[in-house]
Parts: structure tokens; sequence; C-alpha cells
């Protein structure tokens, strides 16, 4: 099973790439990083991993996760990139089709495309989402970039986006484009990974959900004429989740194949001796 790493980017944290080229030596498979463009002052949203609903102050100074990445792949040569997650409905998808492009290439086809459609209304529509439809407009997005990614010339009709004939690079390095993973944990979910997705990246779910998902999208990917192999599962787990074997060792008997582990501390050095302790626990 690959165990990843998750760290959330600020100017109070440890440097990106000095913790990406550490997790690398010590053998962890990724390093994924959040995003939030802006925190509103004024919100109604409930923070789903917060009993009171507020959100927590970190989130609202978390880096822009493209540049964090790009820093941590200028160190390092192996370590899988990911974004866990980009909020697609916030970007315009031909500047997100390059950036993510831009990425891949330059980390030799290293990036994995984590992705959501937001849980905060007043973020997504502040940054021009469509909240009540945001996933609709994620699926236009994501067939937009797919066009840019994989074609010269590619023009693109849909509900939110529309272009006429244009060239976008440099190409992803990888074939045809990075792996994207949804994530969020709704009955339509896995349907949308099926059609037009790679993964699912659930966040902090239970072990039993995990099963019947990875379930469910093998029954899903058959009648649909799809390798089931094709579409992977990743654990993405939150604070205090998959800290040893013992808890790892059910999601990889379960078809699970890559989990993820939030990193607590924030200070450097902090941080580097949280990753060296748990990979005598977890690798």
């Amino acid at each position: 099973m690959k165990v990843g790493v998750f760290l959330l980017p600020s100017a109070q944290t440890a440097d990106p790439a000095i913790v990406a080229k550490r997790a690398e030596e010590l053998g962890f498979a990724s390093f994924w990083v959040p995003e939030h463009a802006i925190l509103p002052v004024h919100y109604t949203s409930r923070y789903p991993a917060s009993p009171d609903g507020r959100i927590p102050a970190a989130v609202g100074i978390i880096a822009d996760p493209f540049v964090t990445l790009a820093r941590a792949s200028a160190v390092t040569s192996t370590i899988q990139l990911g974004t866990g997650v980009c909020l697609v409905p916030e970007r315009n998808p031909l500047l997100l089709a390059k950036e993510v492009a831009t990425l891949d290439f330059y980390s030799g086809g290293r990036f994995l495309f984590g992705i959501g459609a937001g849980w905060l209304k007043e973020e997504t529509e502040i940054m021009g989402g469509d909240f009540a439809h945001r996933w609709t407009q994620t699926r236009d997005a994501v067939l937009a970039m797919k066009e840019l990614w994989t074609k010269d010339e590619s023009a693109y009709d849909g509900r939110y986006y529309r272009f006429p004939a244009v060239r976008s690079f440099p190409k992803p390095a990888r074939k045809p484009h990075p792996p994207i993973l949804l994530g969020g944990s709704s009955k339509y979910v896995f349907k949308r990974i099926v059609e037009w997705g790679d993964g699912w990246l659930p966040t902090g779910v239970p072990f039993d959900v995990l099963v019947r998902g990875r379930t469910t999208l093998n029954e899903l990917a058959r009648q649909a004429g799809r390798d089931p192999s094709t579409i992977e599962v990743i654990a993405f787990g939150q604070p205090g989740q998959y800290r040893d074997r013992a808890e790892l060792a059910p999601l990889a008997q379960a078809g699970i194949t890559h989990a993820t582990i939030w990193l607590q501390h924030r200070k450097e050095d902090e941080v580097l001796a949280e990753l060296a302790d748990l990979a005598r626990r977890v690798l």
C-alpha cells in the first residue's frame, strides 16, 4: 500500500519543499496540499469537520496549491504531488488546465489531480462558482480541460464554459492526463467517477463506507465496460487517522491502494520529527 502525507502549507508552517524532500527520502509515496483561495469574514456555511461548524483559522491562511507543489517538485524526483483538493468551480478551466499540465510536465508526470466542488457557499460564490450546481460546473470544467490536455487544437461548447479552437501547451507528461480523483461522498460521486473520473478521494470516512464504495465502483465500472482496476481509491485521512500499520492493514485487504496521513505539526523541526516517527510506524 502507498502511504502519503498531507500538509496545510502557510507562512506559519514549515517550507513545503523541505517537508516534501524529507518525505520522499523516508519513503512516503505522495505529498498533498489543500486549497482555499480566500476565507469569507462572514459566512453561514458549517465547517464539516468541526463540532460547532466554525472554520479553523488555519483554513484561511493556506498557500496556493500549485505554487506550493511546484516548489516541492523542484527538490524531489519520485514522490507524487497531489491536490487534496483543488476547488474546480473557483477556477477558470483554461488557466487551470495550463497549471495542471505545466506542473505535471515539469515534475515528470507525478501530479495527482484531486478535485472537489467545495462546501463553503460564500467562498464558491465570491470566486464565481455556481454553488447550487457546483458539480455540474465541475464536470463541465473537467471535460473542457481534457480537450485542452489531449489535443493540439481544442474547442469546447458546454453549459458553463465555451471557447473556440485554441492551442494550449505544454501537454501533461502523463498520458492522456493526470488522474482525476473526485472527493466527496454523495450518492452521485461513484457515477461521476466512472463517467469522467479516475478515482475516489474520500476524506475521513468510516472503513465500512470505503469498502462499500470500492465495491460500488467495481460494479458500476463493469456495467460501463470499464476495467475496475483503472479506478483508484485513496483513503484521505483526517487528523489522527492512519498513523500505524494496524490501522492501514484493513484498508489494503479491502482493495484500497493508497492512504494519506495528516501532518499535525507546523514548525519545521516538529514536522520533520513527525515524519520520521510516522515512517517508523507505517512504512
